[in-house]
């Protein structure tokens, strides 16, 4: 028995060095790559080089792949440099006027002088392939930029000060950038910007409806803020109960279906099935609480089928992690941009966004409402993309006295940040909510909601009014008949911008379709969330 267990003790310890060599092996590997050569393409370089100055048309084929710093050798940066600066100023290419650039620029010993650009020239029958060695060398530039920032990561990493979650943001921001970065160029001047500029104003020339940004479906609205532009932060705040979800489930839908532009709705307060609920009953016109106890009579399972087609292929997807926090929101958008295209954001709503992970301290609610209103704004610059975020309204609008209900600025629940980071401020105000049933002017307020547009960046503010449709949750435009509500004691004028007279209604918006991408995690808020 003891020789059995005097073996069994061998073989264990014979496992247990195997092992231990083996880790060391995989070290020593890890250490010995550490030492390597970065990857790099110098020959390919020279080639491509040599093409630029013998070919007059070669630097058009290359000139959205490479850039200076794609060279890996620095006197070859130079050079392409001073191609690009002769490219600029619509001079020829050649041997003698980069000689002549580079001696400008005071870097032609640095390169090797005039002999070493003649020897390029040298190396090169044709430019036949000059594309396919172009990306070649963008590759081995990525390559570099890839260990460079995975190398800072692991220095990092080892560092114990370090916030984890700032360097996880760090990372993904550094690895999403060299994407980006090699697509598309940060820094441009004046002249390449105005041309483009140039360029969007001759295709808008021949646009009638104006539209410069994601429609919102809604015409009088539309006509207003032109759509919700890219970069644009836009915060849609009300009292709890006037139709916030209601409103920007409506956006959403008339973007998606009607002009096919992916959006992605982060709900934290509603899970993932009571919004396409919502969404449902506005496609089908079958009123919610009838939806809501599965109490439909056979023509409206009927009408249930064959309304949702278009809704079900519509490129709308639905995150309903509860308590999301910037730095997931941040990851989160990056990736469904890179996956999806995604033209929209919504956040409903910011209130109930953390703006550090569970357990950090950190300044008091209005700081970290700041630091997430500001994260937002980073999200719709960084991706280029309007993002919508709902938020409350403090209790000042119910203590008001008389009918002056409707909200101002001040009224922004930690309004310090959010107010300054946004774009446009809308409030949405239903008269009816306060018992309101008449305007001014005697005509019924009842179903009427009204969209104040307080404060625009870009553009003009004032007051649109629009159908509420609070069976089918849904906005829609007003009848033709009406002509909108001034605001109390005034005019359209007195908000600070005009609004053009309503508009003709969304008839079919029951029959919007289009498809819902929805995740399958759900948080357990109640099916009777107000709207």
């Amino acid at each position: 028995m003891s020789l059995e267990n005097e073996m069994s003790n061998n073989a264990s310890s014979q496992s247990s060095r195997a092992n231990f060599n083996k880790k060391r092996t995989n070290l020593n590997n890890l250490v010995s790559g550490l030492g390597k050569l970065p990857p790099q393409a110098v020959d390919l370089e020279e080639a491509v080089l040599g093409a630029l100055m013998l070919e007059k048309n070669a630097l058009s084929e290359v000139i959205d792949i490479l850039k200076p710093d794609s060279f890996y050798k620095e006197s070859h940066q130079k050079i392409f440099q001073a191609i690009y600066n002769l490219f600029q100023k619509t001079s020829p290419i050649d041997l003698l006027t980069v000689v002549a650039e580079l001696r400008q620029m005071g870097a032609l010993e640095m390169v090797g002088g005039a002999y070493y650009i003649t020897q390029l020239t040298d190396r090169v029958v044709s430019a036949a392939n000059i594309e396919y060695h172009a990306r070649i060398i963008s590759q081995k530039y990525i390559q570099r930029e890839l260990i460079k920032v995975s190398t800072e990561i692991i220095n990092s990493s080892y560092d114990e000060t370090s916030d984890i979650f700032d360097l996880l943001d760090h990372a993904e921001k550094s690895l999403f950038d060299i994407a980006q970065n090699n697509l598309r160029r940060d820094s441009r001047k004046m002249d390449d910007i105005m041309r483009e500029a140039i360029n969007n104003l001759e295709l808008l020339r021949d646009r009638t409806d104006g539209l410069t940004g994601i429609p919102s479906g809604l015409t009088a609205l539309d006509r207003m803020t032109s759509g919700w532009q890219p970069s644009d932060l836009v915060i849609i705040a009300a009292r709890p109960a006037m139709g916030k979800t209601a409103f920007v489930l409506s956006v959403a839908r008339n973007a998606a279906v009607d002009h096919q532009r992916p959006v992605v709705v982060f709900s934290l307060e509603m899970s993932s099935v009571q919004l396409v609920n919502r969404l449902i009953a506005g496609e089908t016109e079958i009123e919610q609480e009838k939806l809501k106890k599965g109490n439909l009579a056979d023509h409206e399972w009927q009408q249930l089928h064959s309304r949702i087609g278009r809704l079900t292929e519509a490129p709308i997807i639905i995150d309903d992690t509860p308590a999301l926090n910037v730095f997931e929101f941040r990851a989160k958008c990056r990736r469904l941009k890179a996956q999806y295209d995604i033209q929209m954001v919504i956040v409903d709503y910011l209130q109930l966004m953390h703006g550090k992970s569970e357990g950090k301290g950190g300044g008091n609610r209005e700081q970290e409402i700041g630091s997430i209103s500001r994260s937002l704004k980073s999200v719709a610059k960084e991706l280029n993309i309007p993002v919508l975020a709902l938020s409350q309204l403090s209790r000042a609008v119910e203590s008001r006295p008389g009918n002056s209900k409707r909200p101002m600025l001040s009224d922004l629940r930690e309004s310090g940040s959010i107010e300054q980071d946004a774009d446009m401020v809308l409030f949405l105000y239903r008269p009816e909510y306060y018992g309101i049933t008449e305007d001014e002017e005697g005509r019924s307020t009842q179903g009427v909601g009204e969209v104040i547009i307080a404060k625009h960046r870009n553009g003009e503010t004032g007051l649109v009014p629009l159908k509420f449709v609070g069976k089918y949750v849904k906005f829609v435009d007003l009848d033709d008949d009406f002509s909108g509500m001034p605001p109390e004691g005034g005019s359209f004028s007195d908000l600070g911008g005009g609004f053009g007279s309503a508009m003709s209604p969304s008839d079919n918006f029951g029959n919007f379709g289009g498809g819902i991408t929805m995740p399958s995690r759900m948080n357990d808020m109640p099916d009777d969330a107000p709207f």
